[in-house]
């Protein structure tokens, strides 16, 4: 695309995401200085649209960022009322009380929300401050000054053709520069995954390790329904075969979020994720739970887990990375949102005063400064040994030692120091021939569904004649490696089913059908050869959550 000549316009701070951490950041920057030129780059078809979250909300960050949140009417409207942590076996369940809990497991204070709507308030604040705000912009490519600093990003390129040539339909995009970028693309973005590696930033900091999170929305019988109760759950279906676990949301209008998380740096290369989700709803606690409902949306998002000890350098030259770009989440907490929203404030109070300084293009070094030593930090540190433990030493062990070591941490030391994660997740499958096959029940049509179903309710939709945007490094890899050794783990570990394997024999040939799929990166993330690379396709495509 480099021989295409754009045209460009000129920004203080150019924004790329409109999650909490983009939109927070371009909040911040407005209530410094109103003349600042701030601009959010959103590739969905709107605010909100691609944003997935659990979500209990610590309102940590929204009330550093707007205090009076309530008065303007943020949608923060189910307070957390009851707390449940339940171990499942496959039949039954038990209960596991509160008070052993550290403090900070403690949801009171917290609000069961839709982080699509929360986002979709805070750009109705951001526009009142003169912040420019353009959905169905995705940012394709990082554009570099002379001295190899960031200097902008290449925003809505469209009418490529299926091969990636320009054609006569082609729109070149525009080039927006700023004397600063801050990538808020989530989990694993394109091009916050391109400044990690072309300036080494994560060469001090452990491997980064990722969840792959799925999430329902159901509309419940009201006699069943219990505002503001959270239920989280452990064990059954996922047993050993691969860490993980579950939440159900009551939220307003008898509705229910029913998630469930499987850590990717499971072994088997036979396990289906996708599959652990539809079979935990047919458990009694559950079924009887959304028997008689009906299931309205689907999503699925990979999660950040390393943690503390994984997030990499967040800035270089004219660059900061924020949320979870770094990846922000407090994995026994299950939340980051809080985080992601006081980066954004971090960051944009580093950019004022640099650029209030007359500077720019340089590194944010107080932006990281603050995020490291202050409260972010502080969240993250006291919880940095529960994922690696849980990794290690399995369930049980991570619920003791990880709890012990919370309880410490809570006054300030730690009897494990902190531990190393050991393989990516990509590294952590192992070869079929080491593993059985698993027998999944078909889904019912009820409880359960099939993916092709369920992505339907996720309302994703891509223009199918410009090029996928899933990129194979070698295309004979699928086959002739990730077939022949692991079993095909892509037919099974995408939630979209985006990836599969068609005809017999040695017609056999791997198909990816790219308009299934809703952005979740687990391809990116735990194909075993890393042969899969996740880049943006056309502004606007994607799914279309309505309130996830």
């Amino acid at each position: 695309m480099a021989e295409i000549e754009r045209e460009s316009m000129e920004y203080d701070v150019v924004i790329v995401g409109a999650g909490p951490a983009g939109l927070s950041a371009a909040i911040r920057l407005k209530q410094l200085d109103a003349d600042l030129n701030v601009v959010v780059l959103e590739k969905g078809s709107e605010v909100g649209a691609h944003v997935l979250s659990g979500a209990v909300l610590d309102p940590a960050g929204l009330n550093k960022l707007i205090p009076d949140w309530k008065a303007k009417g943020a949608p923060l409207n189910t307070p957390v009322t009851k707390d449940n942590f339940y171990m499942l076996g496959e039949a039954g369940k038990i209960r596991i009380p509160n008070f052993p809990m550290p403090p900070l497991m403690n949801n009171h204070g917290n609000y069961i929300v839709s982080m699509g709507n929360v986002c979709r308030w805070m750009a109705e604040q951001a526009e009142e401050l003169g912040v420019e705000i353009f959905p169905g912009m995705s940012c394709s490519e990082l554009v570099f000054g002379d001295n190899g600093e960031v200097k902008g990003v290449v925003a809505g390129v469209f009418g490529l053709e299926a091969d990636g040539t320009i054609g006569p339909d082609t729109e070149p995009g525009m080039e927006l520069h700023g004397k600063y970028v801050f990538l808020s693309e989530g989990v694993r973005g394109s091009l916050s995954k391109e400044v990690i590696a072309k300036y080494g930033l994560a060469k001090d900091a452990d491997v980064q390790k990722y969840g792959l999170g799925m999430k329902e929305i159901w509309e419940i019988d009201p006699a069943k329904h219990s505002e503001g109760t959270v239920t989280h759950t452990m064990g059954w279906p996922l047993g050993s075969n691969a860490g993980g676990g579950s939440f159900i949301y009551h939220l307003e209008n008898n509705q229910v979020y029913v998630g469930f998380v499987v850590h990717l740096n499971y072994k088997n290369p036979h396990l289906f994720p996708y599959m652990e989700f539809q079979r935990f709803k047919h458990h009694p606690m559950v079924a009887d739970l959304l028997e008689g409902g009906k299931r309205i949306a689907y999503g699925a998002r990979a999660i950040n887990e390393g943690g503390y000890q994984s997030m990499p350098k967040m800035v270089a030259p004219g660059v900061a990375l924020l949320g979870c770009s770094v990846g922000m989440v407090n994995v026994p907490r299950i939340k980051g949102n809080h985080n992601a929203m006081l980066s954004g404030i971090a960051a944009a109070e580093a950019a004022h005063a640099a650029i209030g300084a007359g500077r720019a293009s340089d590194e944010l070094t107080d932006y990281e400064t603050e995020v490291r030593a202050g409260d972010i930090g502080q969240d993250l540190k006291k919880v940095r040994n529960v994922k690696p433990m849980w990794s290690k030493r399995g369930l049980l062990a991570s619920l003791t030692l990880g709890g012990l070591d919370m309880w410490t941490n809570t006054f300030g030391f730690s009897f494990f120091g902190t531990m190393k994660h050991g393989k990516n997740d990509a590294d952590a499958t192992e070869k079929a021939s080491k593993h059985k096959p698993i027998d999944y029940p078909k889904p019912d049509g009820k409880l359960s569904f099939d993916r092709l179903t369920n992505v339907a309710f996720s309302f994703t939709n891509h223009e199918e004649s410009q090029p996928a945007h899933l990129k194979l490094s070698d295309a004979s890899i699928p086959v002739n490696v990730n077939l022949a050794e692991y079993a095909g783990p892509s037919a099974r570990y995408c939630p979209a089913g985006v990836y599969e394997f068609v005809g017999d024999g040695a017609d056999k040939k791997f198909q990816i059908n790219f308009q299934n799929c809703v952005h979740c990166k687990t391809c990116d993330i735990k194909d075993p050869s890393q042969n899969i690379t996740w880049t943006v396709p056309q502004g606007g495509d994607g799914p279309n959550y309505p309130n996830m």
